[in-house]
């Protein structure tokens, strides 16, 4: 049975299952979850290690080192790099991609348990897996003038995270800022000393007051009873009446030789809105999650809450406005090409029930390509809402050259030899169409092949990207083979319309004649016109910027600033305070909210390292990266104390996620740490006069200056006491000793024992600290111990074991490849690198130069593939290397367009450069299939000519509806469309080279190949 024939015959069933799958997909886009990234595992586990305030070289060795060793032993680890500085480490470890990171971080939590009895007593760990989700989707910060700190942070914590536990998709609720209460019990020394008690004995006093035990079971009766030992403390006053001595003399409560009051539990974090105090609580989805339907939740959850009075809510920040701005981006751009897709077709083929055709096929085309992202378990993300809108030309270009192709055979005014016209030419016509229509879709289909076989961030990336548009150009594939030719013949009455061309010439032939018969004339002139082409080209691959991912103007961005280190909260906050000055003089900032001593990536915490993240307001005038460079320069020459660095929050989440977040990062090796950290304060210095080198560290950061208390063995000796005891003394003066815990309706509250104002405690007071031998005299710490003040220590980082430090720095105004290349002069210069010190680059730039030879892989594997299909298809060598060589000529035009627009050369410009490679090979499938057909009837010669008359139309309404589909995503109109320029202006370039050259260059180039007329 023939395609025409079975074609007829289910004409019904045909449209019922187009329908029934269109349907589905629009069910499916209301379900499908949505998110800014795609649903990727990246192989990257994050340890925190704390040991106390040990100093960095005995934290490196004693915890830091074992628990690397142990890491290493787990299946599958490519790398290990950590950080230690006082008391805590971090350890980044990378697997290899493809691995399940669930069962990976399972191996590493049992590896690191495994070791724990080793470390030193106390030392703690955390171990959690790097994926987009360690990030919050929204925030909000509250404020209040009329709540205390610790009310404001119990509303957050026990309202509004219960409210929000519930919402589908949502992971958790993290509440930063406030404060948290607990009664302080502050000893007076001097009453301690006369009654012969410690700080320990009050710690032991409180906590044996307070008891809830079960202490058995007792039948009676018939029943069953627990006993229950209780002696709950409730309230400040059962606290103060505790007795903590009795003898004959009488008893002596706690209020007798302690103060007890409500106070706050000692913190080293603060948090900030606006420049005002504030509780910030983050929203967490779950791997699965939508994104926008949790956010949507939130903000539904939140409407409908009350909150105290004098209680101010904000957002802050919200992902999935992004994604919602990215979705409308694409539907805009759907709708645009649509709309210039059908302008085409009006001003060609002047038939509104045949522009009806495309107007239809297309979105049920998108429709079921969204069915099939659904099955396969994908998601709305950036990258596949960006497949389907740059999808959008490709599936046009197929519709547009059946139906041209049946309105030429169907439409013709007079029966030529290849049968009759009218509807009864439309499946026939359909059916001599079928062998170009697949060849090109296979053409453009197996491009994508190699781009699914990356792996990295570009593979992440890309696959979810290329996944998306070949499910496009599958679905549009049978779509127009299926359905179009027979809505073609349901719809158009070709009695009444019949195709303008057929009856008189057209003006594109008028102008190509001309074009045409010139060239084959003097084939010479093509060396004239294709060699300044080629010369151009390699000018701009030169001179074009070369980047890692797109820039997208989010409206916001991250900044991290860094004080001198050591300096304290207080100081620390007063010198931040001129930047939040800055922000609030800037006009573009809506809000911003403030870290200190913790981040948004889950840095080390240090009480002179936090981070802002600026909000800007939706319709700002500058785009946010001349924002970010105007407040990076007013800082810099107002803020002199403090170091900054920006970017914009997509490209700071995925360096985190990487470990990669700067461009720049210049890893010096060597045996000797402290030769080390000379070479990187040298490396920094030299590169900081490098233009658009911006926000250098030099990798050397201080924990800040110590006081080491060193007890003499022999001094305590005399005392009675050990050296572990004074340590323990000390301990409990400044830090406290949490005792027991006071339940509460919604909460307990810790009971705190401790010296009097410790925290706010200077030397000589530290010196005087009274402690209590075990026979019960009282001496001070100054008697048995010394206090040495310490300059801070460096951070120590290692990598794969071996020391480094990691000069690391932003690139502003100019691509990653150019700063680069300066960057690797100055580090040659004679005498830059001392002996034994050897450098690697990393960073961004390592990140690209994978990608881009992963890209460069599969051009090479595109170009091949397209080869082996056009051997497949004509059989002919000089055929298919003429095609091949065309198309790799029209990838000439996307460094030309990048350098002028420009856009930098990054990964998406990259893959758009090598499907230019399958669209360009398409485009000469269209017309070599024609002039295979025509050489049959006719002298070769004359075929070249006819077919590319032939197919001129078809051609340049494809080309156009393809350029005009594109152009939105080009010009990124809308937010996020930003990630898909660089391909969309490659796929252009592309496109509008290729279309003269398959129409001129590829026949003069065949037609050479030819015998002449005539010859022998």
């Amino acid at each position: 049975m023939s395609y025409s024939t079975w074609l007829a015959r289910h004409v019904r069933t045909m449209a019922v299952v187009a329908l029934a799958l269109t349907l589905a997909g629009l069910i499916s886009a209301i379900s499908l979850p949505v998110g800014l990234f795609p649903q990727v595992s990246f192989p990257r586990v994050v340890v925190d290690l704390d040991a106390g305030d040990r100093p960095a070289d005995q934290t490196a060795l004693m915890v830091t080192r074992p628990v690397e060793e142990a890491i290493r032993t787990v299946p599958g680890v490519v790398g290990l790099r950590s950080e230690t500085t006082r008391g805590s480490a971090q350890i980044s470890i990378d697997f290899g991609w493809g691995r399940d990171m669930t069962a990976s971080t399972l191996l590493v939590d049992s590896a690191i348990a495994r070791a724990l009895p080793s470390l030193p007593t106390g030392s703690t760990y955390d171990v959690r897996r790097m994926d987009p989700t360690v990030f919050p989707i929204i925030s909000y910060a509250l404020r209040s003038d009329t709540l205390s700190p610790v009310a404001l942070r119990d509303v957050a914590q026990y309202q509004i995270v219960p409210l929000l536990a519930s919402v589908p998709g949502l992971a958790r609720v993290d509440v930063q800022g406030g404060e948290t209460a607990e009664l302080q019990v502050e000893a007076d020394p001097q009453r301690l000393a006369q009654h012969g008690l410690a700080l320990s004995d009050l710690a032991a006093a409180v906590a044996s007051a307070n008891t809830l035990q079960a202490v058995g079971r007792v039948q009676d009766h018939n029943k069953l009873y627990l006993v229950v030992a209780d002696h709950s403390l409730h309230g400040i006053d059962a606290i103060r009446n505790v007795v903590v001595k009795s003898d004959a003399k009488g008893w002596l409560k706690l209020s007798d030789v302690a103060t007890v009051h409500t106070g706050y539990v000692p913190q080293w974090i603060k948090v900030s809105e606006d420049g005002r105090p504030a509780v910030l609580f983050n929203v967490y989805e779950q791997p699965d999650g939508n994104a926008v339907h949790i956010a949507q939740q939130v903000r539904a959850r939140l409407a409908g809450f009350h909150l105290p009075a004098g209680v101010k809510i904000r957002n802050w920040y919200d992902q999935s406005e992004l994604v919602t701005q990215s979705a409308a981006s694409v539907r805009d751009a759907v709708i645009i090409g649509l709309l210039l897709a059908a302008a085409v077709m009006l001003l060609f083929l002047r038939s509104l029930r045949v522009t009806l055709i495309t107007m239809l096929v297309v979105p049920a085309t998108l429709a079921v390509t969204v069915l099939l992202l659904r099955v396969m378990g994908m998601s709305f993300n950036i990258m596949t809402l960006g497949g389907i809108a740059a999808a959008v030309g490709l599936v046009i270009d197929d519709v547009i050259v059946m139906v041209e192709h049946i309105a030429r055979r169907a439409g013709a005014v007079h029966a030529d030899a290849r049968g009759a016209t009218g509807a009864d030419a439309v499946l026939p016509a359909a059916r001599e169409f079928m062998l170009p229509l697949s060849g090109s879709s296979l053409a453009t289909l197996i491009v994508f092949i190699p781009l699914g076989f990356l792996d990295g961030v570009t593979g992440a990336f890309s696959k979810a990207l290329s996944v998306t548009m070949a499910c496009a150009l599958v679905v549009s594939w049978l779509m127009t083979a299926l359905i179009v030719p027979l809505m073609a013949r349901q719809l158009v009455d070709f009695t009444r319309w019949h195709d303008p061309e057929s009856d008189r010439g057209s003006l594109l032939r008028r102008v190509h004649a001309p074009l045409y018969d010139g060239l084959s004339r003097r084939p010479l002139w093509l060396i004239v016109v294709l060699l300044p082409l080629l010369v151009l080209g390699y000018v701009a691959y030169q001179r074009v910027a070369t980047g890692f991912m797109p820039a997208v103007d989010e409206s916001g961005f991250v900044m991290d600033y860094y004080t001198a280190p050591g300096t304290s909260l207080p100081e620390t906050s007063r010198q931040v305070g001129e930047i939040e000055q800055i922000l609030r003089a800037t006009p573009e900032v809506d809000t911003f909210s403030r870290r200190l001593g913790t981040g948004l990536g889950g840095d080390l915490g240090q009480s002179y390292h936090g981070d802002f993240f600026v909000r800007l307001k939706p319709d700002h005038a500058r785009a946010t990266d001349e924002v970010m460079s105007d407040v990076r320069s007013r800082i810099e020459s107002s803020v002199p104390g403090v170091d900054i660095e920006l970017a914009q929050l997509m490209e700071d989440l995925i360096g985190d996620l990487t470990a990669v977040p700067e461009p720049i990062e210049i890893k010096l090796y060597g045996a000797d740490p402290d030769r080390l950290d000379a070479q990187a304060r040298k490396v920094a210095k030299a590169i900081a006069d490098i233009p658009g080198v911006v926000d250098i560290k030099d990798g050397v950061q201080l924990a800040g200056d110590a006081l080491d208390v060193r007890v003499d063995v022999d001094k305590a000796a005399f005392e009675g006491v050990t050296a572990d005891a004074v340590t323990q003394a000390v301990d409990q003066a400044m830090s406290g000793v949490v005792a027991t815990q006071l339940p509460q309706v919604s909460k307990s509250v810790g009971v705190r024992v401790w010296m009097p104002g410790a925290t706010q405690w200077r030397i000589p007071q530290l010196a005087r600290l009274p402690i209590r031998a075990p026979d019960g005299h009282v001496f001070p710490l100054q008697r048995v111990a010394s206090i040495v003040p310490v300059s801070g220590q460096p951070q120590i980082s290692r990598e794969d074991l071996q020391p480094m430090v990691a000069v690391t720095a932003r690139i502003d105004g100019r691509g990653i490849g150019a700063g680069i290349a300066d960057v690797k002069k100055r580090l040659a210069q004679p005498g830059m690198l001392d002996p034994g010190v050897r450098y690697e680059l990393g960073g961004l730039y390592q990140q690209q130069q994978i990608a881009f030879v992963g890209l460069g892989k599969v051009f090479a594997a595109a170009l091949v593939a397209e080869f082996i299909l056009l051997m497949f298809l004509y059989r002919r060598l000089w055929l298919a290397t003429i095609v091949i060589g065309c198309s790799l000529f029209s990838s000439t035009a996307v460094f030309i367009a990048l350098w002028l627009s420009g856009v930098d050369l990054n990964i998406t410009a990259m893959m758009g450069m090598t499907m230019v490679i399958g669209i360009a090979t398409e485009m000469a499938i269209f017309y070599v299939s024609e002039y295979v057909a025509v050489a049959e009837s006719m002298e070769p010669h004359a075929a070249l000519r006819v077919a590319s008359q032939n197919r001129l139309r078809p051609i340049t309404m494809t080309a156009l509806a393809a350029i005009l589909t594109l152009l939105p995503l080009a010009l990124a109109i809308g937010q996020g469309s930003g990630i898909q320029q660089p391909l969309a202006i490659a796929i252009i370039a592309g496109l509008v080279l290729q279309y003269p050259v398959v129409l001129l260059v590829m026949p003069i180039l065949i037609g050479l190949t030819l015998r002449r007329p005539g010859a022998a």
